[in-house]
């Protein structure tokens, strides 16, 4: 198996909104805000190769966007693009064989699909299957007024009417050493990729822990739907995670790829130790 780290670009949400109940005094220290008050975001997908498998998990915003929200979001492609990363480890679009997509918000699946000629969306894996949560995807088609602009049409009808698309029904193994962990606290059926790569356990943390700033156990956005059950599946998870020694893949860390946790001498869960991916694949 082979990993690496996609970078797709960069955008800001506001530090308030992606903290939730926690005072800015503190979030401030890992996320520090600009003049808005945003905060830097990363949009890092992951690549997994494996045999005859070439997957990639989540694909950032994609370049649909009009210049009001690239202005709103402070859209960055000029570092990263999903295109030229693949490209610089020799990997193509055509060459991706599986997509799979934690859930439909713009920033996570607007990648999947560009614009042609005719300002109609298309599928830019021609080739890759496209994975989702079927629970999810009838939940982003018909959105809640809270949730309604993170779901976008021309991000989410082209997938759903593509013979493309692969529907899972809860948790699963959907291949060797690569499994499904479903939560629904930040929206419904978020599913996050469980990798077993060499003797280490690898979390795609997607929007359960978007940044080393979130592991504290109350650092919950205000973006979540069920911010109380956000909490109990973080209750669940950091055990977990710290007594297996469990490797956070960050999506969103604009700074760090990779983390590990820890338990405090207070007795609380905090980030440990941050890294890049290449520290563990070589």
């Amino acid at each position: 198996m082979e990993l690496y780290p996609i970078e797709t670009g960069r955008f800001r949400l506001d530090g308030g909104a992606m903290f939730g109940v926690v005072p800015k005094v503190l979030w401030q220290r890992t996320n520090p805000a600009d003049e808005y008050n945003r905060i830097l975001m990363a949009m890092r997908a992951l690549l997994v190769i494996e045999n005859n498998r070439i997957v990639l998990i989540d694909n950032g915003i994609g370049h649909k966007y009009d210049e009001k929200f690239a202005k709103n979001y402070a859209i960055d492609h000029e570092t990263y693009t999903l295109e030229s990363s693949l490209h610089q480890i020799g990997v193509s679009l055509e060459d991706i064989t599986d997509v799979v997509l934690t859930h439909l918000h713009f920033d996570h699946c607007g990648g999947t699909t560009a614009l042609d000629n005719n300002g109609n969306p298309y599928i830019i894996f021609p080739n890759a299957r496209i994975w989702v949560q079927k629970r999810h995807l009838a939940w982003a088609l018909n959105p809640n007024p809270r949730e309604k602009a993170s779901f976008l049409k021309e991000n989410i009808e082209p997938i759903a009417r593509s013979e493309q698309l692969q529907l899972l029904d809860g948790e699963t193994e959907l291949f060797p050493g690569f499994s499904i962990k479903v939560v629904n606290g930040h929206t419904e059926a978020q599913q996050l990729p469980i990798i077993q790569y060499k003797d280490y356990t690898i979390l795609y943390a997607a929007d359960l822990f978007p940044t080393h700033g979130h592991i504290p156990l109350p650092y919950v956005m205000s973006y979540d739907v069920r911010p109380l059950i956000t909490l109990q599946e973080r209750q669940e998870f950091l055990p977990w995670i710290v007594n297996n020694n469990v490797i956070l893949f960050y999506e969103h860390d604009p700074y760090y790829e990779c983390g590990t946790v820890k338990i405090n001498e207070k007795g609380k869960y905090q980030s440990d130790k941050t890294f890049p991916l290449k520290e563990i694949t070589g």
